[in-house]
């Protein structure tokens, strides 16, 4: 199945796309053997050098933005880090979720290398972390994945007011209901049910809008990226895809 980047929106100021699960946005000495680097296809597909504004995890699929100048992309990132930008994101998680919810709980830094966790935990600054997520749809299996006879789950929409590290799964976590697909936070029962009963081996996280104001024209962009590949079909077979648009958009 063709899963490759996907320009959605671009001018002469900046550029929006869509990102693949699986794909690095730059370059990491975390996962350096790893080849599929987005900004590296992106800036060959334009045929221009492009700047990074904000960063999307390895594993989660959808819409991210880059400047076609370091001015613009400075302003651009200044803008995501306040109230003027909208960061939505869908993700499928593990039981029933309350309809709607406010996650304000502090986080420490992620340990990505080796000095880093030396440091107990304790001695890890906590950072202001604030989620709000808004539950679509449920559904609940007849399978015994767990003690349960049945197994439910819930369609949510997330949208983040700080960026932390890994900050949707570990809130998520933090609620006992961790999202699908997930290694490090996740639970493994759940994902190997979804790998065994629908194919779905990556983690089930999708940025699925962003809204920003155009840095040079007064005028809202509101960029939407469609979930694809076994992430859209397994929400079209728990019909859940009235929920979403079907077309990736800009406005």
């Amino acid at each position: 199945m063709n899963n490759e980047p996907k320009i959605i929106f671009e001018d002469d100021q900046l550029l929006a796309a869509y990102k693949p699960e699986g794909w690095l946005v730059h370059r990491s000495e975390i996962d350096r053997y790893e080849n599929r680097i987005l900004l590296q296809y992106l800036r060959d597909l334009c045929g221009q050098y492009l700047y990074p504004v904000h960063r999307l995890d390895k594993p989660t699929s959808g819409v991210i933005i880059f400047g076609k100048s370091g001015e613009i992309a400075a302003q651009l990132q200044r803008q995501l880090e306040s109230d003027n930008s909208v960061k939505k994101y869908l993700a499928v998680c593990r039981g029933h979720c309350l309809e709607q919810g406010f996650i304000d709980y502090p986080l420490p830094p992620v340990a990505d290398f080796k000095h880093q966790r030396k440091r107990p935990r304790a001695e890890l600054p906590r950072q202001p972390a604030i989620t709000l997520y808004r539950r679509l749809d449920t559904i609940e299996l007849p399978y015994e994945v767990d003690k349960y006879p049945t197994s439910r789950y819930s369609l949510v929409e997330i949208q983040l007011k700080t960026g932390r590290r890994h900050q949707i799964r570990r809130h998520f976590k933090h609620l006992h209901h961790p999202l699908i697909g997930c290694p490090k936070y996740g639970k493994s029962s759940h994902n190997r049910f979804f790998a065994q009963q629908f194919g779905i081996e990556r983690l089930l996280l999708h940025a699925i809008q962003l809204e920003i104001n155009h840095p040079i024209m007064e005028k809202r962009l509101t960029i939407n990226s469609t979930p694809k590949g076994n992430f859209l079909e397994l929400i079209e077979k728990l019909k859940w895809d009235d929920h979403f648009r079907k077309s990736e958009s800009k406005s």
